[in-house]
């Protein structure tokens, strides 16, 4: 699992370990882990580190520095290095004194210099955490220079470390070397998308850190978090879901939801909707039936796709969230909770709610998510006693307590109609599994994610498809 800490947390957790070490040592380890990637990337591009060039993009302060000790350590290996300096009379006097004496070229960035332009590799050491906006003009006017591979120090310089907005000129880097913990931009988009692969090297500040602020599941937590059928189950024990979607006018949400649930583990599903006939002819193995009141029982319930907002489907949502059973709550299920405050008073605070918007249904619900995603949807979590799932380029999910899971990929083969239905669908296998939600939530996310990815094979690909490999999702996270 990677763990994300912000900034602050980060930057007082260094105050600790530097109080506690050598003047210099914590920039000199860093600003090795640099060269070493540095001169890794030179062998992959160009087949020798001894003979190649790097320029350096020098801002002021410890970010600067970085670059700076690192273009020095470079020398050592036969690396030709020149520095430009975007503020020569802010820039790290230690870093700066260290690239001279290995015989490093400094320039400042309004002196003629071809660097830029004919480099190997550029390294990135304009701004550090603590800088916010997009680049200033000189310094973005250096950046288009640049014609080889960036690798970044910390952070693609421009960008914004907290909320990975972008709100202006920034930095695209190939890689990204960071310290100590990873920042929340390495994981939200748009940021994430200008990082490049992300290296994390260790400085000693982990104890220092305390819990993170956001979580990232991997493969194995996933696959460590999936309930498999054992030997002693049998249809009912692994959790029955049932499926409140879809209508006449969108009986294919009711097909693709089911199928969802159907999928990803579930020993029985029912239906429950309009579409009954539509969805026992795609999938012979649900008990599908016309209304709730004939369902049956069910260990959760998903509520609202294709479902429409008219007054039968308002009542719908009505009933299954007085059912007494953890609920998923998608599209048609999230307008009508936004435009009827009552609907709320049917749900028992203690029982467990998922949401599941995209952005504008999210807006309809909790206000515009603004750039902060994490800090929207975790406020929106609180204040409605909910699982909020936001869907998109960087998927958010928050638990009441402000706990915060984050899915990217950099992947957008998921943006197609009928997918979220899919989603919904799978995460309501988990409820009615017993997994808690907002892991159900992110399990949900990520064997989603992949199965878009196998259905997609470098094409786009549609909803029905994405459910059609959850299986295959499932085996490869098995293996």
């Amino acid at each position: 699992m990677r763990e994300v800490w912000t900034t602050s947390r980060i930057r007082a957790a260094e105050d600790v370990v530097l109080a506690r070490t050598r003047p210099g040592a914590l920039m000199r380890r860093a600003a090795f882990a640099v060269a070493v990637h540095a001169a890794r990337m030179l062998r992959q591009r160009t087949g020798r580190i001894a003979g190649r060039h790097v320029v350096l993009l020098v801002g002021a302060g410890n970010n600067g520095g970085d670059a700076l000790w690192s273009g020095a350590f470079l020398r050592r290996r036969g690396v030709g290095v020149t520095a430009v300096l975007l503020a020569p009379d802010r820039a790290h006097p230690d870093g700066l004194a260290a690239l001279r004496r290995a015989g490093g070229r400094v320039v400042t960035a309004d002196e003629p210099s071809d660097a830029p332009e004919t480099a190997d590799l550029a390294i990135d050491g304009i701004v550090g955490l603590a800088a916010h906006g997009g680049l200033r003009p000189d310094a973005a006017a250096l950046v288009e220079r640049v014609a080889a591979p960036i690798l970044a120090v910390d952070l693609p310089s421009g960008v914004e470390p907290d909320t990975g907005a972008v709100q202006g000129p920034a930095v695209t880097a190939t890689a990204t070397v960071t310290f100590g913990a990873y920042k929340p931009l390495h994981v939200l988009s748009p940021a994430a998308g200008r990082c490049g692969e992300v290296h994390l090297i260790d400085i000693g500040l982990r104890s220092e850190l305390g819990g993170p602020d956001l979580r990232v599941l991997d493969a194995a937590d996933v696959a460590a978090r999936l309930p498999l059928p054992g030997a002693a189950d049998d249809k009912y024990t692994q959790g029955v879901p049932g499926i409140a979607a879809g209508s006449s006018t969108y009986p294919g949400a009711a097909v693709l939801t089911t199928g969802g649930a159907v999928l990803m583990k579930s020993g029985m599903v029912r239906y429950a909707g309009s579409a009954a006939d539509v969805v026992r002819a795609r999938w012979p193995e649900v008990i599908a039936t016309g209304s709730l009141s004939d369902a049956g029982r069910v260990q959760a319930w998903v509520v609202g796709p294709g479902l429409g907002t008219a007054s039968g489907a308002r009542e719908t949502v009505r009933e299954v969230l007085a059912a007494g059973v953890p609920v998923c709550a998608d599209a048609d299920a999230v307008n009508l909770l936004a435009a009827s405050p009552e609907l709320w008073d049917a749900h028992d605070p203690g029982t467990p709610l998922v949401l599941t918007p995209h952005e504008r249904e999210f807006a309809r619900l909790a206000g515009d998510v603004g750039e902060d995603r994490v800090a929207a949807v975790r406020a929106a979590a609180k204040r409605l006693g909910a699982v909020v799932l936001l869907k998109g380029h960087s998927t958010v999910i928050a638990d009441p307590d402000g706990h915060v899971l984050v899915h990217y990929t950099g992947r957008s083969w998921p943006a197609t109609a009928g997918s979220g239905d899919v989603l919904s669908g799978m995460l309501g296998a988990l409820l009615a599994a017993g997994v808690e939600p907002l892991v159900a939530a992110g399990c949900a996310v990520w064997v989603h994610d992949s199965a878009a990815a196998i259905a997609a094979r470098g094409a786009p690909a549609p909803a029905s498809r994405m459910a059609e490999a959850i299986p295959a999702a499932i085996r490869a996270l098995m293996r």
